[in-house]
């Protein structure tokens, strides 16, 4: 007899992960290296550890280990709001009277509202065990300042963020969670740095964007004695601490015999994305199991589906590494769209690679269309998400609605990355019939990749 799903499956506490998945080491072809941006040779761990953790520079670099322990006092945090649930969109597939099955991985069962505390608490672990004094920096929509603000008041360390001048202004509450939890928050492009003061001189009067935000809060780290730089994705670290979010929604759906056929995630910098598929694309990888994977991005900052697949510095400064990845050109402005987390020039190089083998697919979408998915599912599910999940989301209905027009049964797992109880101005510019889609010009994008580094 076929067990029932619940609407939520929870793991038990025990079942917790003890280990982070390394998704590069299932690779046949890796990514490409980091580059230092004088040389052009590969970083080395003695050189990425001027900028960030020595541990956590130790296992950006790790192309083999499958997997690595997550450290005790690491897991025991986890344990405060994890394992996450699993959810059967019951409502959901009610109210779209499609014949798919359709789950979601919700990461929003904490105070900072996302996923992102995954990394933010391992990299503050490391941080403290270092010995330093404290980390700086960036964040979007401003759920990865909010993480690790936690982290750090938790493990009494100091935290400066730098964050994306238009999410500042449309966000001021979650500028005052960081506070809260001790956070010196600046708005970035800013005149407190050099670079800063650079970036306002080129494009004044502008709202920033994730690239810029990077360069001053690296550049205040290396500035400063006893801190280090901590970044919430595109690096390899953090999808590797990210995939805590797929191996329990792995566990969970493996308890019922459920194989999902599609999994779908939002896109900016890969973190979320890259933690959700890590056991499936796994799988895959080793040609046990078959799944699709759709990465879903705004369409006002299309990496994936319009960018070129290039070494790319990470930050607008361009005084990090250079990526090999999907990007837009480091100095690529983004619209003032309402998704902040999704505000970034490229991808991180785990994924590119993913999507440059056509193990993964890429959509771009429109973020009125976005809004009318988060307010359909608002409305079903009792959740309201973040702008940043409402991409997945958009596509998780698209993808249900096909189901519908052909009959066919597929399950579809998406990732809900995070709440979007900071997010009211947005909703209530999309409520007024005020929001715009703005779509970058192919002029435009060619612009800012005739800037890409030639070597």
């Amino acid at each position: 007899m076929k067990q029932e799903i619940p609407y939520k499956i929870y793991l038990k506490e025990s079942e917790l992960p003890t280990k982070w998945l390394n998704l590069r080491a299932f690779m046949d072809k890796k990514p490409a290296p980091l580059l230092n941006p004088q040389t052009h040779a590969p970083m080395t761990e003695e050189e990425l550890s001027k900028i960030f953790c020595t541990e956590l520079a130790r296992q950006e670099l790790d192309d083999t280990s499958r997997y690595i322990d997550i450290p005790d006092e690491v897991r025991d945090f986890y344990k405060m709001y994890r394992p996450a649930p699993l959810v059967r969109a019951y409502c959901l597939e009610k109210a779209l009277q499609t014949p798919a099955k359709i789950y979601y991985k919700f990461e929003g069962n904490n105070t900072s509202g996302s996923h992102k505390l995954n990394s933010a608490i391992a990299q503050a672990y490391y941080a403290k065990e270092q010995g330093l004094k404290g980390v700086t920096t960036e964040t979007g929509a401003g759920q990865w300042g909010t993480a690790l603000s936690m982290a750090c008041s938790y493990f009494g360390l100091d935290c400066k963020v730098f964050m994306v001048k238009v999410s500042y202004e449309q966000k001021p509450f979650r500028r005052e969670v960081m506070r809260t939890y001790g956070a010196n928050v600046t708005p970035s492009p800013s005149m407190t740095t050099e670079v800063g003061r650079k970036i306002l001189e080129e494009h004044p009067g502008t709202g920033g964007s994730l690239g810029c935000a990077i360069s001053e809060a690296v550049e205040t780290a290396c500035g400063l004695d006893g801190y280090r730089y901590a970044l919430g994705s595109v690096l390899n670290q953090v999808l590797l601490h990210q995939s805590v979010i797929g191996l329990e929604a792995k566990a969970a759906l493996d308890q019922y015999g459920v194989t999902p056929d599609v999994i779908i995630g939002c896109a900016g910098g890969g973190s979320n994305l890259g933690g959700l598929i890590a056991p499936f694309m796994a799988e895959k990888l080793q040609g046990k199991a078959d799944y699709q994977f759709i990465a879903v991005e705004p369409a006002s900052c299309p990496s994936l589906t319009r960018g070129a697949y290039a070494y790319d510095y990470c930050d607008t400064g361009k005084v990090c590494p250079l990526s090999k990845m999907y990007t837009l050109g480091s100095g690529f402005m983004p619209s003032a769209n309402h998704a902040g987390g999704l505000r970034y020039h490229g991808m991180t190089s785990t994924l590119s690679e993913l999507r440059h083998q056509g193990l993964m697919e890429a959509r771009s979408v429109e973020q009125t269309s976005v809004f009318a998915a988060a307010e359909q599912f608002a409305r079903v599910e009792g959740i309201l998400p973040a702008p940043e999940s409402a991409h997945a989301i958009r596509v998780a209905i698209d993808e249900a609605m096909k189901c519908k027009e052909t009959g066919e049964e597929k399950t579809i797992l998406f990732g809900l990355t995070g709440t979007g109880y900071f997010d009211m101005f947005a909703y209530e510019k999309f409520h007024d019939g005020k929001m715009t889609d703005y779509v970058p010009t192919d002029e435009e994008i060619q612009k800012s990749l005739a800037d890409l580094p030639k070597f």
